[in-house]
């Protein structure tokens, strides 16, 4: 096929569309499949049951659907769903899933995933997110809608980051970020909220206002946490942002959530 260089090697069990592209010395394993517009640039790894979604590219030594880094993980035949217009840049590796974390590893559309970044087992991630250079997911994350994670970051297992916040660089998180939040540091903390993201993306001015507010009430003095969490649309009730926030705190975590200072 003209679309594959003569040096890459493809299992005769790949599904490969006729529009992809396969670049020198990429290697396609049996269980994976390659929708229309994908391009694989040289050097390339993927194995294992993975599908990579239309229009995705992926840069050379990228290691992508190869088993996970999980003692626990004994050869199931688990997968890697990758979603349409993904960029993934050199040295990136992701993981499938595993039997204990669901049997899936999810990226949604139009990600960008930086030089080095590492997807581990199990980790969900939305659309629009990117993942800075080195950032580190450990396995069981999740991550929501338009997070941006700073290179050099380590996100810890099992914790979720709410749609549209913002890590900072080099930091590690280990507990539950919300939605629009902004968290920072060796330990994170949160350092306020994503307004600049919130503006860009076309937030009306009264839903940043509410946010703002929702925001000072949650982490005020008064009374417990949890009671502010659970009564928390109800102070707010007519900003979608502030629901978005009500409904990710009252959502199963195992980790706990990040605080300010």
């Amino acid at each position: 096929m003209g679309n594959i260089h003569q040096t890459a090697i493809i299992d005769e069990g790949a599904t490969v569309d006729p529009k992809a592209q396969i670049g020198p010395y990429c290697v396609v394993g049996k269980g994976v499949s390659l929708a229309a517009d994908v391009v694989l640039k040289s050097h390339v790894a993927v194995d294992g049951n993975t599908k990579i979604g239309k229009g995705t590219t992926i840069f050379p030594f990228a290691s992508v659907g190869l088993p996970p880094q999980d003692l626990k993980y004994h050869g199931e035949n688990s997968s890697l769903e990758i979603g349409e217009n993904c960029t993934i840049r050199e040295h990136v590796t992701i993981n499938p899933g595993t039997e204990g974390g669901g049997m899936v590893t999810k990226i949604g559309n139009n990600c960008l995933i930086m030089v080095g970044a590492h997807v581990a087992h199990d980790c969900l991630i939305g659309n629009e997110v990117i993942l800075v250079n080195n950032a580190t997911l450990g396995g069981h994350v999740e991550i929501g809608d338009f997070v941006i994670v700073g290179g050099l970051s380590a996100i810890h297992q099992f914790v979720r980051i709410g749609a549209h916040a913002m890590i900072g660089g080099a930091s590690g998180v280990e507990t539950d970020v919300i939605p629009f939040g902004s968290a920072l540091g060796n330990r994170a903390e949160l350092n306020g909220l994503n307004l600049t993201g919130m503006k860009r993306r076309g937030f009306e001015r009264d839903d940043i206002h509410a946010m703002r507010n929702a925001y000072k009430f949650l982490f005020s003095e008064n009374g417990t946490f949890a009671d502010r969490a659970k009564t928390l649309k109800d102070e707010f009730p007519n900003a979608s942002s502030v629901e978005t926030v009500h409904n990710f705190l009252n959502e199963e975590t195992k980790r706990g959530f990040c605080h300010p200072k």
